[in-house]
């Protein structure tokens, strides 16, 4: 589960892209189920928008995405969530074992965006789709002015002020400082 970090700009503002890669997710036995990792629950959890690779030369990591997006559901009901499905190889079409119909269908099924892709020949298609979606994320989190997270009311972790923190410790010494002298 490797953590990627990028900068970039999108309509004119600086964006920090953090893309955290799950691995090891599966369907159980033979059946629709999903096996993953506590660290996969948590990084669904915080994410602001999802992307589903498989590869179109295995129908195995296709049939993993449906019961993925339904575990995703039940970590966020209500919520609108960006996502984009990606079918990876796209460069390897004699092995092709999922064709393009069966992804747009899916795609539209769980109300995401489709790409076909190829991230060995080439790597613009793959820009282009991350692009989409970090816009996506962007005006929905506009659409919540920074204060809320996806209609889950979950006020978003600030990060301390350094100011403010420096003003607290003065005023926790200078009232120590009073407290001792009167005594």
């Amino acid at each position: 589960g490797a953590l990627y970090s990028r900068k970039f700009t999108i309509d004119g503002e600086q964006i920090s892209l953090q893309v955290q890669d799950t691995p090891f997710v599966s369907l159980e036995d033979d059946t629709d189920s999903i096996c993953c990792q506590e660290q996969i629950n948590r990084s669904i959890y915080w994410a602001d928008g999802f992307v589903f690779v498989y590869s179109i030369t295995d129908y195995e990591s296709y049939r993993v995405i449906r019961p993925l997006h339904q575990h995703i559901r039940k970590i966020h009901p209500n919520a609108n969530i960006p996502l984009l499905l990606m079918a990876n190889k796209g460069d390897l079409l004699r092995a092709r074992q999922v064709a393009s119909k069966e992804g747009l269908q899916l795609a539209s099924e769980l109300g995401g965006s489709y790409y076909e892709v190829s991230a060995r020949e080439n790597c613009e298609g793959v820009h282009e789709a991350f692009q989409q979606l970090c816009q996506e994320v962007s005006r929905m989190i506009g659409s919540c002015n920074g204060e809320k997270r996806r209609g889950l009311h979950l006020v978003r972790p600030k990060s301390p002020n350094m100011q403010d923190l420096k003003r607290r410790l003065k005023q926790a010494l200078t009232s120590k400082g009073k407290s001792a002298t009167t005594l």
